[in-house]
């Protein structure tokens, strides 16, 4: 089993967002959707070690509450998982304290991926930027 852990920079505001809405509703945040290039670093801090990318697209998928429909491949840039991904497809529900998305593929180190990715945010400002710890682990061959 191989343990990752890093920084997903989730930044929806200013002049070089990381993530678009591509999808805004008519009423309401119920269907609004994200396209996300999201850097993954060492750190929390924006000038960490870039280690990866989070390259796909989240989507507010509940009428109550704050459940994010996630569809995200964790795409590495560093070392030996360099060219090598892991994908996410699952619920995230953003207000919750730890959340748990499950590892339903990969590609390079990681194909044939199965495991979890545990989600803690970190740092979260008022217009939405978010700053998310990740601990992934991952079984494959």
């Amino acid at each position: 089993m191989t343990q990752l852990h890093f920084y997903f920079h989730d930044i929806v505001d200013g002049e070089s967002p990381t993530a678009v809405k591509i999808i805004s509703p008519d009423a309401g945040y119920f269907g609004e959707t994200y396209m996300a290039d999201d850097p993954l670093t060492e750190g929390p801090e924006p000038t960490s070690k870039l280690v990866g990318r989070a390259q796909g697209v989240y989507a507010l998928a509940s009428k109550q509450g704050a459940g994010l429909l996630m569809v995200m491949n964790f795409a590495f840039l560093e070392g030996i998982y360099n060219g090598s991904t892991i994908s996410v497809l699952g619920r995230n529900q953003i207000f919750e304290s730890v959340r748990e998305m499950p590892v339903v593929g990969g590609s390079g180190i990681f194909r044939f991926a199965r495991g979890y990715a545990l989600a803690k945010t970190f740092w979260m400002s008022q217009k939405g930027d978010a700053v998310v710890e990740y601990n992934v682990s991952v079984v494959h061959y």
